[in-house]
């Protein structure tokens, strides 16, 4: 199933936090890539489907600089590859001691209209990646001289990046704290659900400022809140 629009729209509204909670709800509790961040500040959240790319511990007899001349080359065919709109995300073993991609490859990805690029491990080049228009997210910064540490082996197949689950499809969010992944069947309904939290959450954080106590408040358990909420949404347009 393709990503409708309408859910792209929405989940560039929410935050990867109200995501996790409406996951978690549904007993999903592993979905946040860990330890990667954003190269710039996000404006906007980063949607797209998953493209994946996995690497492996290279083998150095097979992972010489001259594999790179092979066009059907794993890393350079999934640049190639990646469908507008897509986010390339790559398993690197957790590892930045290898470079997943530089700021030519990265680049490519960006005019292709790509979504975004993720790696659990680094990227070589950040500086220009970051100054790039193109979501990225990576670990730190890797060391360029060690780019055949990992060999690129698979694409789009399911992964493991930073621990979540990643299989071919899912909806990518990222923002400025990082990276979630949706399972492709449930993100409709996970994109209406954080919408929803998205509104209650806002109204909870203008009552709070203005010194409300969070007791029935947040969580909604005392009914005044909740029609004081519809009020609000009434008001704001929400």
């Amino acid at each position: 199933m393709s990503l409708k629009p309408e859910t792209r729209a929405k989940l560039k509204t929410v935050s990867t936090a109200t995501l996790a909670t409406a996951l978690y709800k549904r007993g999903f509790r592993s979905q946040f890539i860990q330890d990667v961040k954003p190269l710039q500040p996000m404006k906007e959240s980063m949607v797209g489907e998953a493209f994946t790319l996995r690497y492996m511990p290279a083998r150095e007899d097979l992972n010489q600089l001259t594999v790179f001349r092979n066009p059907e080359h794993p890393q350079r065919k999934a640049v190639e590859m990646c469908p507008p709109g897509a986010v390339m995300v790559m398993d690197s073993r957790k590892s930045a001691n290898a470079a997943s991609a530089g700021s030519i490859l990265v680049s490519r990805l960006m005019v292709r209209g790509v979504a975004g690029v993720v790696t659990d491990g680094g990227f070589r080049d950040a500086a220009e990646i970051a100054a790039l228009d193109i979501p990225a997210f990576h670990q730190r910064p890797s060391a360029p001289t060690n780019l055949t540490l990992n060999q690129a082996i698979d694409i789009n197949v399911p992964i493991g990046c930073g621990d979540a689950p990643v299989f071919p499809g899912d909806v990518i969010v990222g923002d400025n704290d990082g990276v979630i992944v949706i399972p492709a069947e449930i993100a409709d309904e996970i994109a209406d659900e954080a919408v929803e939290m998205t509104a209650y959450e806002d109204f909870v954080t203008e009552k709070v400022l203005g010194g409300q106590s969070i007791v029935g408040l947040y969580p909604a358990t005392d009914e005044k809140n909740l029609a004081a909420f519809a009020e609000w949404r009434k008001a704001k347009g929400r």
